[in-house]
C-alpha cells in the first residue's frame, strides 16, 4: 500500500510539474491541434503529400543503393549493337526463331519475351515450331483500357486465368484493375507457348513506375503478370497452386506476395540500369558467349536500345528499359524480397505517437532546446523510416509525421515568440519609467529577473524629499510650483538613471529609488551613495540657476539605508501594479531621510550602508568623500538604535575620510 501511494504521489508530482504554467498548457494544446490537422490530411490522402511520400520512398532506394541481384535472371538485350549487326527492329520471325533455338541449345531454363507478336508474318511457322520445340517460352499479352478490342476467343487465354481465389467477395468492394480489351500474340504462336502473362505497366501520377500489377481483370477472368508467371514456372509451382487472397496478396507455394486492394505489389528495385547482366542478342546469335552464361537461367528478351523507346522512370533511373523492370520483379519473388506497405493504422499510430510526445516535451524548452528536440525527433522519424525500409522491407509513411514535427515546432515557437513579445512589451512598459534603457533591455532578455509577486533581496534604498515644500507651495502659484518641481524631479531622475538606479515612485515632492533590483548589483550601496552626492551637487547648480532667474530656491534631504526587503510587482493584478520595495529597511530609510532636517545634513546613511562602503574609502575607490558618524538613533517604531552618518562631497584633490560614531551617544526619537 505504501509503495502504491508513493507511486501515485510520484505520478501526481509529474502531472503537476507538466501543467504548472499556462504557457506550457497552451503549447501542448497547440501541438495536439496541429497533430489533429495533419491526421485529418493523412486520412484524406492529400495528393501533394502523397506524391511527396512517394518521392521519399524513391530517395530511400537511392540511399540504400544497389544490392546484388540473383544470377539466375539475365537479359538478352535488343541493344544498339544487335540492331547494328542484325538490322533494323523489328526483326523477322525467322531471326527470332533462331534466337529461341540458340537459347535452348545453351540450356536456358525459361525464355520470357517482352515483345508482343500480335501481327501475322510469313515466318510465323518457323517461330511457332521453335517455341514448340523449346517447351519453355512465355509470351506476353497487353490489356487495353481505352477501347474495346475485338478478338477471337482463345481457350489458352482463359486457361491461363487464375483458378484459385479466396475471399472473392472482397473484390466486390475493391474491384481489381479491369480492362476493356486485350492484345494477344497470333494464334499459331499462342497455342505453342508454355503460358502467357500481361506486360502492362502503370506509372504513378508523377510518371515513376513503383507498382507491379500482378492481377488484371478481363471479362469474367483475372490474369497474372508475365513476371508472376515466370517466377511460378521457374519455382515449379503449377498454375492451379497460385492462389489469390483477395485484397491481401498472392500465395505462391511457401511464398506470400503482399499486394494492395487492387492486386498491385511494390516493385523491389535492386538498382539502376545494368544492375542485371545484359547479353547482346548479337553475341548469342554469333555464339560469342560462354556455355555457362545461359545454362539454367531465366532469359528475358526485351529492348534496351534508346531508339525503341521502351524506357521507364524508376526510383533509380529516369530511363530504365521495361524488360529490366521485369527482371527486378521476378528476382524479388525468387528471393522472397518484398516491400510491404505499413497499414493505415500503423501510419496513424506513428503520426499520433510522435506528435503527442513532441507536443508534451517541446513546450518545456526555450528556442535553442526546442530546435534541438525537434531535430532529434525529425531525424528519428527519417532514420526509422529508412531502417525499416532497408532492413525489413517496410514502407512506413514519414511525410506526415515529419511535417507534423515541423509544424508543431513552428506553431509552438510562433506562440512562444508572441508571448515573449507581449511579455517584453509589458516589461518595457512596466520598467521604462523606473530604470535605464540598459536595464530594461536586460530584463527583456531575462524576464525572470522581474519575478512577479516579489522576492527577498538585499537592496539599498534612497529617499529624497524637498525641504519646506508645504510652505513653498503656499507662497507660490500652482504653475510656478509645478514648473520648478518638474525641473527638479527631472534632473534628479536623470541622475538616478545615470547611476543605474530603479526609480520606484514620486510621492509628491519626494523620491524613492533603490539599487540591487530588478538586476542584481553587487555594488548597490556604492552606486546609491555616489548618486546622492551627484544629486546634491546638481541641486547646488540648479540653485545658482534659479537664483540668477529670480526663482525661489529648493533644497532637499537624502536618506540611504541598506538591507533585505521584499521587491517585486505588488498591487491588484490586471488593474494597478507597481514594482516596489517593502520592508523594515525601507521604513528605516524613510526615517533617516526625515533626520536630515534635525542634523541639517543633505545626505544621511545608516550603519548598514556604511558597512558596505567602508572598504571603498580605505582603498580610495570612493574618492573625495567625507563620512562623519553622528549618533546612534532609535527611530520611531524601532527599539534597536542604528548609527547614522553624514556624507559630504569634498573639493577636488582632497582625500576621503571617515569618522566613526561615538558608542555612548544614543538618541531616542519619538517623532518621524
Amino acid at each position: 500500500m505504501i509503495e502504491k501511494t508513493s507511486f501515485i504521489s510520484f505520478i501526481k508530482n509529474i502531472l503537476h510539474y507538466s501543467i504548472r504554467t499556462k504557457r506550457y498548457r497552451i503549447g501542448v494544446l497547440i501541438g495536439f491541434a496541429v497533430t489533429a490537422i495533419i491526421t485529418s490530411l493523412m486520412l484524406l490522402k492529400l495528393s501533394p503529400l502523397e506524391t511527396l511520400e512517394e518521392k521519399l520512398l524513391d530517395y530511400r532506394f537511392k540511399v540504400r543503393g544497389t544490392i546484388k541481384p540473383p544470377d539466375t535472371v539475365l537479359i538478352a538485350a535488343i541493344d544498339e549493337k544487335s540492331i547494328e549487326k542484325l538490322g533494323r527492329w523489328p526483326w523477322s520471325r525467322d531471326k527470332i526463331a533462331e534466337l529461341v533455338s540458340k537459347l535452348i541449345e545453351a540450356g536456358a531454363e525459361l525464355i520470357v519475351f517482352d515483345v508482343i507478336f500480335s501481327e501475322r508474318e510469313k515466318n510465323d511457322i518457323l517461330l511457332s515450331t521453335a517455341i514448340k520445340n523449346s517447351g519453355n517460352v512465355i509470351l506476353p499479352v497487353v490489356f487495353d483500357f481505352e477501347r474495346q478490342v475485338k478478338m477471337p476467343e482463345n481457350e489458352l487465354l482463359h486457361e491461363m486465368a487464375f483458378s484459385s481465389i479466396t475471399n472473392p467477395e472482397m473484390f466486390n468492394k475493391y474491384n481489381p484493375i479491369m480492362s476493356k480489351g486485350v492484345l494477344i500474340p497470333v494464334p499459331e504462336l499462342l497455342k505453342e507457348a508454355m503460358t502467357i502473362g500481361h506486360i502492362n505497366m502503370f506509372p504513378d501520377s508523377d510518371g515513376t513506375l513503383r507498382w507491379e500489377s500482378l492481377i488484371i481483370g478481363y471479362k469474367d477472368y483475372l490474369y497474372p503478370s508475365i513476371t508472376l508467371q515466370a517466377a511460378a514456372f521457374y519455382l515449379g509451382i503449377p498454375h492451379e497452386k497460385v492462389v489469390i487472397k483477395a485484397t491481401e496478396g498472392i500465395q505462391l507455394g511457401k511464398r506470400f506476395i503482399p499486394t494492395d486492394r487492387w492486386g498491385r505489389t511494390l516493385i523491389h528495385y535492386y538498382g539502376s540500369n545494368q544492375t542485371f547482366k545484359h547479353i547482346s542478342i548479337s553475341d548469342i546469335m554469333e555464339d560469342n558467349i560462354k556455355p555457362e552464361d545461359l545454362l539454367g537461367k531465366i532469359v528475358l528478351i526485351g529492348a534496351t536500345a534508346v531508339g525503341i523507346y521502351d524506357l521507364r522512370v524508376t526510383p533509380f533511373s529516369p530511363a530504365m528499359p521495361g524488360v529490366e523492370k521485369h527482371a527486378n520483379v521476378i528476382s524479388s519473388i525468387l528471393e522472397n524480397r518484398f516491400i510491404r506497405c505499413a497499414s493505415q493504422s500503423t501510419n496513424l499510430i506513428v503520426l499520433l505517437l510522435s506528435g503527442c510526445i513532441l507536443s508534451i516535451i517541446l513546450p518545456r524548452f526555450k528556442a535553442a532546446g526546442a530546435s534541438a528536440v525537434t531535430g532529434i525527433f525529425f531525424l528519428l522519424v527519417l532514420l526509422s523510416g529508412y531502417y525499416l525500409f532497408a532492413k525489413n522491407g517496410l514502407w512506413i509513411n514519414i511525410t506526415y509525421p515529419s511535417l507534423n514535427i515541423l509544424f508543431i515546432f513552428i506553431s509552438v515557437t510562433a506562440y512562444n515568440y508572441a508571448v515573449e513579445e507581449r511579455h517584453a512589451r509589458r516589461i518595457r512598459a512596466m520598467f521604462s519609467s523606473y530604470v535605464t534603457e540598459k536595464i530594461v533591455n536586460e530584463l527583456i532578455k531575462n524576464p525572470d529577473m522581474a519575478k512577479l509577486g516579489g522576492e527577498r533581496r538585499e537592496v539599498t534604498v534612497l529617499f529624497s524629499d524637498v525641504r519646506g515644500f508645504t510652505s513653498f507651495s503656499e507662497k507660490h502659484s500652482p504653475e510656478e510650483v509645478v514648473s520648478i518641481l518638474n525641473e527638479y524631479l527631472g534632473e534628479m531622475t536623470e541622475i538616478i538613471f545615470k547611476w543605474e538606479g530603479t526609480l520606484d515612485k514620486f510621492i509628491g515632492d519626494a523620491i524613492l529609488a533603490f539599487w540591487g533590483a530588478p538586476m542584481k548589483q553587487e555594488n548597490h550601496a556604492e552606486l546609491a551613495v555616489k548618486c546622492a552626492l551627484n544629486m546634491v551637487k546638481r541641486l547646488e547648480e540648479l540653485q545658482q540657476k534659479w537664483q540668477s532667474e529670480g526663482k525661489p530656491l529648493l533644497d532637499c534631504g537624502i536618506g540611504i539605508n541598506t538591507g533585505e526587503v521584499l521587491v517585486g510587482n505588488i498591487g491588484a493584478e490586471g488593474k494597478k501594479m507597481d514594482y516596489t520595495v517593502i520592508g523594515d529597511h525601507v521604513n528605516l530609510g524613510s526615517r533617516v531621510e526625515g533626520l536630515t532636517r534635525k542634523y541639517n545634513a543633505h545626505i544621511l546613511i545608516t550603519e548598514f550602508t556604511m558597512n558596505k562602503i567602508k572598504d571603498l574609502i580605505t582603498t580610495g575607490k570612493l574618492w573625495r568623500t567625507e563620512i562623519t558618524g553622528l549618533e546612534k538613533v532609535a527611530v520611531k517604531g524601532k527599539e534597536q538604535p542604528v548609527a547614522i552618518y553624514e556624507v559630504r562631497g569634498l573639493e577636488q584633490g582632497a582625500e576621503s575620510r571617515v569618522k566613526e560614531v561615538e558608542e555612548e551617544k544614543v538618541v531616542v526619537l519619538k517623532e518621524k
